[in-house]
């Protein structure tokens, strides 16, 4: 066999198992369901309630609905949380998933319960803003005031 060929070759394996490496860990960058605890991307209908209940919520666990700039957590069966989905450490960054009882924002890191929305993990200084809600009709979660929209979601 000629050493084009086994270059070739060689080339091409290396493509295929960098790509099998390479792909799980770029599919986390999508929006899906994590594990068990979380949803992510839940769209609504921009004002009044959302389409999420408190039993669309995962116990441990919570919901970013994007397109409200809102995060709903459940740290507990039947205590539910709603903070508005903005890091605190600025440049207008959105929270982007909850997972293993932290609300996560991917741009710089920043961890904050999701009991309280109290930092674990900086560079954020301050803890999530929380948004003020009620329980509406079936049940559906309708965030009240304008915590949420002072800043547009990422």
């Amino acid at each position: 066999m000629d050493e084009d060929a086994c270059a070739s070759r060689r080339r091409a394996l290396c493509g295929l198992a960098g790509a099998g490496l390479g792909l799980p860990l770029l599919s986390g960058c999508l929006d899906k369901k994590w594990g068990s605890e979380t949803k992510t991307g839940l769209k609504s209908s921009g004002s009044g309630p959302l389409e999420l209940t408190a039993a669309d919520v995962p116990v441990g666990g919570g919901v970013v609905v994007k397109d409200r700039n809102i995060v709903v957590t459940q740290p507990k069966e039947g205590v539910v949380r709603m903070f508005v989905a903005t890091c605190t450490h600025g440049a207008a960054c959105q929270v982007t998933k909850v997972r293993d009882r932290e609300i996560i924002c991917i741009c710089h890191g920043s961890r904050f319960a999701i009991a309280d929305g109290s930092v674990l993990h900086g560079p954020a200084p301050d803890p999530l803003t929380t948004q003020p809600f009620r329980v509406g009709e079936h049940g559906r979660l309708v965030p009240e005031g304008t915590a949420g929209a002072s800043v547009p979601p990422i």
